[in-house]
């Protein structure tokens, strides 16, 4: 086995990401307040081809040196806009049929390897402050509380890392 150079990784371009179809999910922050974590969603964002991503409430925006950091120019592929207040996106999103998603720890909330999205939905998953999580109003007004099991001791991952774990989970799930 040889590990393969970035010229063998078969990228697509800027303008091409810009083209092709897009995986049916978008991601909404509410206000996070790391610029690293920022960054690393959109890049995680740019691997699975996610439609857009909304920045809200404190979420820092681009163009910004620390997001750029993790980021690594998939501020520049992947849509985003900043939106200030997440409720009133959320009720926006949902009167135009996408199914929001809270990725949170709740009552009642569907375990992620248990859930599985319907072909041809749209998706918004929302992603919650690094100490507050999503706000009750936003999980309240969520079409659906998903929460990623967890066994140790601590109960939660760094919001980036979640993320990524809801993306793929879903990305592989839609592309079945």
């Amino acid at each position: 086995m040889r590990k393969l150079k970035n010229n063998e990784l078969g990228r697509i371009t800027v303008d091409e990401f810009k083209t092709v179809e897009k995986t049916p999910i978008i991601v909404v922050l509410d206000n996070i307040r790391s610029l690293n974590n920022i960054g690393s969603v959109f890049r995680t964002s740019d691997a699975f081809l996610i439609e857009k991503i909304y920045l809200c409430g404190i979420c820092a925006t681009p163009p910004n040196k620390d997001i750029h950091k993790t980021a690594l120019g998939a501020t520049e592929s992947v849509a985003w806009e900043y939106v200030e207040d997440t409720l009133t996106l959320v009720e926006k999103l949902k009167a135009d049929g996408v199914k929001v998603l809270a990725i949170e720890q709740a009552e009642n909330s569907t375990k992620l390897d248990t859930f599985y999205p319907t072909e041809g939905e749209k998706y918004a998953i929302v992603m919650g402050n690094e100490v507050k999580g999503v706000q009750q109003e936003v999980v309240t007004a969520s079409d659906l509380c998903i929460e990623i099991p967890q066994l140790g001791t601590k109960h939660s991952l760094n919001i980036s890392v979640t993320t990524g774990v809801v993306i793929w989970d879903l990305f592989s799930k839609l592309r079945k």
